[in-house]
């Protein structure tokens, strides 16, 4: 679908990485810079003989070329790809692009319609723009961390991380969404040409995700408070145990669906209860019914549920572990687990597939997270056209690895 696009990164860590990577997937040319000892997250998570991973996946459809950007040399190559480049994103704090000799204005003069995508902790404006920022604190900032607890009184632990790099995630995720907002109204029709700048900030996509937390305390005073597995606004929904000790999330929130769940459990007093006639009831009442519901999960295997309960057409599932979720036949069918050979292993590495699904364009993965300036000759060479004796001096010269 993006064929033809190409987008320069000079990120590092997750967020601008995997804003990219998406780009990547549906078919845009990335070029990544890294510094010489590569970017952190080639030294993250599990590693098979030092290669990550989690990189195979999170650096996959790129081209790598190793620059040290702190070189003057190095800012002119930079201006050059530029030129050959429809989009640029960086994840630099602000001002770090114009301190290394790349401000807007000097990019532009190389490619006047240039999308430039900056991803920060606090974005490119305001009096925090400076601070220091990781996803984590977008998520403490965006509200998401103070909702990521047990209800209050139930436990002293700190609040759980959501187990990924959520806060990162969503906002390459807004980053690829205005690149691609900002090139149709670049290109579309005769479009304007004109460049356009997208400034996400990690703590303003989380807290853009926060449903009705703003509204309802600027209307009332009420502040969202931590639910643990279930959902404020609707009953039951929730984790529950099973005789094997397995979670098994069940959503039975609606009236069709609760009578559903009252008659597989063979309890038509729950339906007869004036604190279960309606889901406002069955919120104030959450933890009584939770218990009631656990009391009949707790008779019956995780399989036996999760039979029973899509037998009667209930919003079922297990909490999945990396193994079912490697395993389910969903996720298989629409190839959504693919098993990638991968140079750097023996055996093929899973990868998830690739999202939107676009059956008239797929997108492809056509090869894994590359060693660090694996393509540095290939793009100097046949995108900038440098000669061999000038591209060996710069390694000569430590501009490239």
């Amino acid at each position: 679908m993006l064929s033809g696009l190409r987008v320069l990164e000079i990120g590092h860590f997750v967020a601008a990485p995997f804003c990219t990577r998406l780009l990547g997937d549906l078919g845009a040319d990335i070029i990544k810079i890294e510094p010489h000892s590569g970017d952190p997250v080639r030294q993250w998570g599990e590693s098979i003989d030092g290669h990550s991973l989690w990189w195979s996946m999170h650096a996959r459809n790129k081209k790598s070329i190793a620059l040290d950007l702190k070189h003057p040399k190095s800012i002119a190559i930079v201006k050059k790809l530029i030129a050959n480049c429809d989009v640029l994103v960086e994840n630099f704090r602000p001002g770090q692009l114009a301190r290394l000799g790349l401000p807007p204005e000097v990019l532009r003069a190389e490619r006047p319609d240039l999308i430039i995508a900056h991803i920060s902790g606090y974005g490119q404006t305001g009096p925090d723009r400076n601070k220091a920022s990781f996803g984590m604190i977008g998520e403490a900032v965006g509200g998401l961390r103070y909702l990521t607890n047990h209800p209050p009184g139930t436990t002293d632990l700190p609040p759980s991380r959501v187990g990924v790099s959520i806060g990162d995630s969503i906002s390459g995720l807004y980053a690829a969404f205005g690149i691609m907002a900002a090139l149709w109204q670049r290109d579309r029709n005769a479009g304007d040409r004109m460049g356009r700048t997208v400034d996400v900030a990690l703590n303003e996509s989380v807290l853009s995700m926060m449903e009705g937390m703003l509204p309802e305390y600027g209307a009332l005073g009420k502040i969202k408070q931590p639910t643990g597995g279930g959902i404020a606004t609707a009953a039951p929904t929730n984790a529950y145990l099973s005789k094997d000790r397995q979670w098994i999330l069940i959503g039975a929130n609606s009236e069709p669906l609760f009578a559903k769940l009252a008659q597989l459990m063979n309890r038509p007093d729950l339906l007869e209860s004036p604190d279960y006639a309606n889901n406002r009831k069955r919120v104030l009442n959450a933890a009584r019914l939770d218990s009631e519901i656990s009391e009949w999960t707790t008779q019956h295997s995780s399989d036996e549920l999760v039979g029973l309960l899509d037998g009667a057409d209930i919003p079922n599932c297990k909490a999945y572990t990396a193994e079912d979720c490697a395993r389910d036949r969903q996720f298989r069918a629409r190839g959504m687990i693919r098993e990638v050979d991968d140079p750097h292993f023996k055996s093929p590495v899973l990868h998830a597939g690739i999202v939107p699904h676009i059956p008239e364009s797929p997108g492809v993965t056509w090869w894994v997270g590359p060693d660090i300036g694996q393509h540095t000759d290939e793009v100097l060479s046949n995108l900038l056209g440098m000669a061999a004796n000038d591209i060996a001096l710069l390694r000569t010269e430590g501009v490239i690895r």
